[in-house]
C-alpha cells in the first residue's frame, strides 16, 4: 500500500485486501467534501474509514461510501442531532425515511411554537400586549357537575408535558374501572408553574361511577396522590388553542387573553385555571385545536 502518500492529497488508490481504496484527498473530492469534515465524520462515529495504515495513520475510503458521507452532510444541514443521524444513515430506505419523517415533524412543532412565542415577545416588548391577546377568542361555556379521578404533583415547567401525558394516561387507563371517561380531560393549576415555581399541578379525568371511583382510590391511589372528588357545575371563560402555542411559555399568551377578557367584563374568577384536552394529542399536528385555556367565572 502507498505508505508514503499524503493523508489529504492525491488522486491515487491504494488497495487493501485486493478492494480498490481511495485517498481522504480522492474520496473528499468524490464525495465533494472537505477532508476536515471527513475526520470530523469519522471522530463523531458517522463514517469510519474503510482502512486506516498503522503506520502512517493515513485515511483510505471505499468509493461506494461516498454516498453515505453526502448523507451525512445533508442531515446537518437540517440541524439534526448526531444520535439520529447515525440512525438515519444505519436504517434503510423505508425506516430511514421513516426517521427523518419523525424529526421533520418535531422540527416543524418546535418552529410553530417559537412562532408564537416570538410574537408573545414582541407584543411584550413594545408594550403591544392587546395585540397579541386579540389574537385569541375568547367565549364562556357552562359545565356540569363532574366526578373526577385526579393526580396531584408539584412540577416544573420543563418537567410538566412529560408528567401530563404520564398521569392522564394513567388515569384514563384507570377510569375503565370507574365507569369510563365522560368528558374531555383536563389539568388544574393550584398555584404557578414555571422555570421557577412547582404549582402544584393536578390532571383530573371525569367518569361515570362515583362509588367505583372510590374504591379505586382506597385500593391504589394513595401512592401518586390520587383522589376522587366532585368539580362543581359552572361557567368557563376559554379560549381553543393549537398544539404548537400549548408548548410553555407561549401558552402564556393565551392564560393572559383570557385574563385580559375576563377583567374587561368584570367577572370574578372562582377557582384554578386549567386546561382541558379535547383532541388526540398523537394525532394532533402543529397547527391543529388540541386544548382549551380556561378560568371559572362567575
Amino acid at each position: 500500500m502507498g505508505a508514503g502518500m499524503d493523508d489529504g492529497m492525491g488522486e491515487r488508490v491504494g488497495d487493501v485486501r485486493g478492494e480498490a481504496l481511495l485517498t481522504i484527498g480522492a474520496f473528499a473530492a468524490r464525495a465533494r467534501l472537505s477532508a476536515k469534515a471527513l475526520r470530523l465524520y469519522d471522530r463523531l462515529g458517522l463514517l469510519a474509514p474503510a482502512h486506516v495504515d498503522e503506520a502512517t495513520g493515513y485515511r483510505y475510503y471505499r468509493a461506494g461510501q461516498a454516498e453515505r458521507a453526502r448523507l451525512v452532510a445533508l442531515l446537518r444541514r437540517l440541524d439534526m442531532p448526531l444520535a439520529r443521524i447515525a440512525e438515519v444513515v444505519d436504517a434503510d430506505g423505508g425506516r430511514a425515511a421513516a426517521l427523518l419523517d419523525a424529526y421533520w415533524a418535531d422540527v416543524e412543532a418546535r418552529l410553530a411554537g417559537q412562532r408564537t412565542l416570538a410574537e408573545y415577545l414582541r407584543g411584550r416588548l413594545t408594550g403591544r400586549d392587546c395585540d397579541v391577546h386579540g389574537k385569541f377568542v375568547v367565549e364562556t361555556v357552562d359545565v356540569p357537575e363532574q366526578v373526577v379521578i385526579s393526580e396531584s404533583r408539584h412540577v416544573l415547567a420543563d418537567e410538566l408535558p412529560a408528567w401530563i401525558g404520564a398521569s392522564l394516561g394513567r388515569l384514563e387507563e384507570a377510569a375503565r374501572d370507574c365507569g369510563g371517561v365522560t368528558a374531555a380531560p383536563f389539568v388544574l393549576y393550584h398555584s404557578d408553574v414555571s422555570e421557577e415555581s412547582d404549582g402544584p399541578a393536578e390532571s383530573c379525568v371525569p367518569v361515570a361511577d362515583e362509588a367505583a371511583a372510590r374504591a379505586w382510590s382506597e385500593e391504589r391511589g394513595r401512592a401518586r396522590l390520587t383522589r376522587v372528588r366532585v368539580e362543581p357545575a359552572g361557567r368557563l371563560a376559554y379560549t381553543r388553542i393549537t398544539k404548537a402555542q400549548v408548548a410553555y411559555p407561549q401558552i402564556l399568551a393565551a392564560f393572559g387573553a383570557v385574563e385580559e377578557w375576563i377583567a374587561a367584563r368584570g367577572l370574578t374568577v372562582t377557582g384554578p385555571c386549567r386546561e382541558v384536552y379535547f383532541a388526540d394529542w398523537e394525532a394532533a399536528g402543529p397547527e391543529d385545536p388540541v386544548c382549551d385555556v380556561a378560568f371559572p367565572v362567575s
